[in-house]
């Protein structure tokens, strides 16, 4: 039976070699294959960051999906309590009225065949969500292969092809959050960042995960949830127990 040269670093401790000095500290205040509960992880996370300007929070959560079948995908938008703490730009592609409504909802960016050329010819990318009504959905269509890489892409699961886009303007202002399931099952998001409380980080996290546990499909057979980690801008993982979202 093959054994593990002693002599030969694990290809962890070759990894956390590569890393810099104050990773492998951070690193260090976490137990190896702990779970924590959210409040323990929501301190941690903010104790493990390590860059030296205020960082995002991701969540990832590994799901028991199979992303081959179509009900098995998850894409979707939700409102957190505390927002991103990021303040994103919005382009909405409308015209008379609702670009009216997207100017007074506090839209960065309004109009409609004028910012598909812009898009087009100029290679403009100046915005972080774009809303857009249905009926300019078909004009949009030529950017799908500039705009889908980016995520860019209105869709109505995510609440940005719509008529109500005061609404969806005002929604990614106070911090809306787009997901969806990677092919290996994943979901990923910002919940915040460090300069949250933990009490603020906490509720975020609830707020995620409760979306995600709602959403389950009913054709999923055992586990929905495999694993929950949230971490830093370069910041270690940190595993939260799966049974601190129990309701």
């Amino acid at each position: 039976m093959w054994e593990e040269n002693p002599h030969i670093p694990h290809k962890e401790e070759r990894n956390m070699k590569n890393r810099g000095k104050k990773y492998v500290e951070a690193a260090a205040k976490l137990e190896k294959g702990k779970a924590y509960t959210k409040e323990e992880a929501a301190k941690l996370v903010k104790e493990t960051s390590v860059s030296k300007f205020v960082s995002s929070v991701e969540i990832a959560v590994n799901l028991n999906l199979d992303t081959k079948k179509a009900d098995q995908q998850l894409r979707g938008a939700l409102v957190l309590p505390h927002g991103t703490g990021k303040n994103k730009k919005v382009l909405v592609i409308a015209k008379g009225t609702k670009a009216t409504e997207a100017k007074d909802a506090g839209a960065d960016f309004v109009g409609d065949a004028d910012m598909i050329e812009k898009i087009e010819k100029e290679n403009w990318f100046g915005f972080d969500v774009m809303v857009a009504t249905p009926d300019m959905m078909p004009l949009l269509g030529k950017l799908g292969k500039v705009l889908g890489p980016r995520g860019l892409m209105p869709n109505p699961k995510t609440g940005t092809v719509t008529m109500d886009v005061a609404k969806a303007v005002s929604e990614v202002k106070a911090g809306r959050v787009e997901y969806r399931t990677d092919s290996f099952g994943n979901v990923h998001g910002i919940i915040g960042n460090t300069n949250f409380t933990e009490e603020q980080l906490v509720e975020n996290m609830d707020s995620f995960v409760g979306n995600i546990l709602r959403l389950k499909p009913t054709t999923v057979k055992g586990d929905y949830v495999k694993n929950i980690s949230i971490s830093s801008t370069m910041g270690p993982g940190i595993k939260v127990a799966i049974n601190s979202f129990d309701k």
